[in-house]
């Protein structure tokens, strides 16, 4: 399996409901660094899993609908928890949209599995890794 893995940051507040959360709780912020890592079994026919320069921009441009954001009033989190393991879903859902809508390139279908995965700190992160579903 090949793969690209394309790297960029977002910053936000939320605050998280539930007593095993203990103090976040309350409203805070993060600052998540994200790796969204594009794989498929062969290379496209220009020898490469996904154009990296158009992927960085549409990473940048999904994940500029999460920065400086407050979870909490986002619509899309709107009365849910915005944990860490809930925004990589969240990353893997639109980027797995926006390849289907064949924004990352002609060859784009040939991805087959994404991992997104959120860097809380330099100790701890979370991901979510599936097949792209196929409309």
């Amino acid at each position: 399996m090949y793969a690209v893995e394309i790297r960029d940051h977002v910053m936000i507040a939320h605050s998280l409901a539930g007593a095993v959360f203990g103090p976040a709780q309350k409203l805070h912020g993060a600052t998540y660094v994200i790796d969204v890592n594009f794989m498929r079994a062969e290379l496209d026919p220009n020898d490469i899993v996904v154009d990296i320069g158009r992927a960085s921009d549409l990473v940048k441009e999904i994940l500029s609908k999460l920065n400086f954001a407050n979870l909490d009033e986002h619509p899309d989190f709107k009365g849910k928890r915005s944990t860490t393991e809930a925004i990589a879903r969240w990353v893997f859902d639109q980027v797995t949209h926006e390849l289907r809508d064949g924004k990352f390139g002609t060859y784009s279908e040939g991805i087959s599995r994404l991992r997104v995965t959120l860097n809380e700190s330099h100790i701890a992160r979370a991901s979510y890794e599936a097949d792209v579903p196929r409309a």
